[in-house]
């Protein structure tokens, strides 16, 4: 257990100041001998090309998703300045959970509920919104699960005067209606998806009668609005490499925050879903294990109903349920695959991010699945020592970060446990609400449900 010493050497809340505030975004693919395959024009399956993902993206986001040399990002100063609203974010040591599980363990996670979005989305959304509005577009579109990238972009995109498209997966637009009107707020036109609206939309529903939907589904339905629509782009919240570029602020915030105290951490956790704030969090801590500097152990937590890295295929698939975005290789379950409409919507994708897939497909880092009723579990476990009510997504990671922590109370080990608490659940009560009266079920797909999910694998 902790001293009262060593609660006044590290104090509950480590915060840095603006000084300390990462002034470069950190690319973990330059460090990596296995580079993550490129990504594939559909039609062709020859590496795509700039000016081939020049009508989808803006084009200094497709200078940062194909660039796998450059190790460092200058952080523009205007998305520095916005930045400053709500970063660096706190550091927290968990003292009252550690008190409660009565674990010699030491854990640590790192805070990014602590602003109006909720989420860690803002890192990114402001940065997409900045580089649209520099190359003067009028509007961008998007898909969200959860809502917290809608949300995230729909005050980025404020921020900035764009007009802001996002299609929700279904089960979240009727879920999360709360969720749904703070992007109206912030000006963002949501449309539950699959919707009637665009040509994918009409063919999934048509396949799929009453489908509650999926981030593939609305993935296909954003682009394709973005490439009918004249002076918009297509903007992503997850997956993408020049995503999880961007959400290394929280990974390189962490390191300095805890080379600040002399602290290392032995176990990092972050929940998955398309990969961005797993990623983000691990970024530099994996850099100093590529380049033999140190060594971590780190472990990606999934739904049992969405399980991408552990009953995935590593192999080129399509980004959306369209077909109709470029080829990537990942862990993926198929872009057929619909998952349950489980309550982490943010984590219902069928795929993950090249990068992180490549990393798990070498052996440098693990994963593990959860049940969502242990997650809800976990969650109330939680906000009753640490007083944070987190959201479903980030729940997964609390649930191995104590998975991990009890096991430290048996043998006695007195490992460095950090995870990433990646936002807050106050827009999810309607699923804490069917988990206190008994109404959550688990799901888990069969193995017959998962290879009709990927039965159209492209032949890559």
């Amino acid at each position: 257990m902790f001293t009262a010493e060593e609660k006044k050497r590290i104090p509950y809340k480590i915060y840095l100041s603006e000084s300390e505030l990462p002034r470069a975004w950190y690319n973990l693919r330059a460090d990596m001998k296995n580079k993550p395959a490129p990504l594939l024009n559909a039609a062709t399956k020859a590496p795509i090309t700039k000016e081939e993902l020049a009508p989808v993206f803006c084009d200094e986001l497709i200078e940062q998703e194909l660039n796998d040399t450059d190790a460092y990002f200058p952080i523009p100063e205007e998305i520095v300045d916005f930045y400053k609203m709500y970063r660096p974010a706190p550091l927290i040591r968990a003292y009252c959970l550690e008190e409660k599980l009565g674990t010699p363990a030491k854990i640590y996670y790192k805070f990014e509920g602590n602003n109006t979005s909720g989420s860690h989305k803002l890192n990114s959304a402001i940065a997409q919104a900045y580089y649209a509005k520099k190359q003067g577009l009028k509007g961008v579109t998007t898909e969200t699960g959860a809502g917290q990238w809608g949300t995230a972009l729909s005050m980025a995109c404020s921020y900035f005067g764009l007009d802001c498209k996002v299609y929700m997966v279904k089960c979240s637009y009727e879920q999360k209606p709360f969720r749904r009107e703070v992007m109206r707020v912030y000006g963002a036109n949501v449309t539950p998806s699959p919707s009637m609206e665009t040509e994918v939309g009409r063919k999934i529903n048509a396949e799929h009668p009453g489908t509650s939907g999926s981030l593939g589904c609305a993935i296909s339905e954003a682009v394709e609005a973005a490439q009918n629509l004249d002076g918009y782009r297509y903007v992503l919240g997850s997956v993408l490499n020049q995503v999880m570029l961007h959400q290394t602020v929280i990974g390189l915030e962490t390191k300095t925050a805890m080379d600040k105290y002399g602290v290392k951490p032995d176990v990092i956790i972050g929940c998955a879903g398309g990969g961005s704030n797993l990623g983000g969090l691990i970024a530099p801590f994996m850099g100093e294990k590529l380049r033999g500097e140190a060594d971590y152990r780190f472990i990606a937590v999934e739904p049992a109903s969405c399980p991408s890295f552990t009953r995935g295929k590593f192999a080129y698939d399509y980004c959306d349920t369209g077909m109709i975005c470029p080829l990537a290789k990942m862990c993926t379950l198929g872009s057929d695959f619909i998952p349950a409409p489980n309550h982490s919507g943010g984590l219902r994708y069928h795929g993950m991010n090249p990068i992180l897939s490549q990393l798990y497909a070498d052996g440098l880092m693990e994963a593990v699945t959860v049940q969502q009723t242990e997650v809800f579990a976990a969650a109330e476990e939680f906000a009753r020592v640490e007083g944070i009510l987190p959201a479903p997504e980030s729940s997964h990671a609390i649930k191995v970060a104590i998975d991990e922590a009890l096991k430290c109370k048996e043998t006695g080990e007195e490992k460095v446990i950090l995870f990433g608490l990646t936002g807050t659940g106050y827009f999810d009560m309607y699923a804490y609400e069917k988990f206190h009266d008994g109404k959550m079920e688990n799901y888990i797909p069969t193995d017959e449900e998962i290879a009709k999910g990927q039965r159209n694998l492209p032949n890559v």
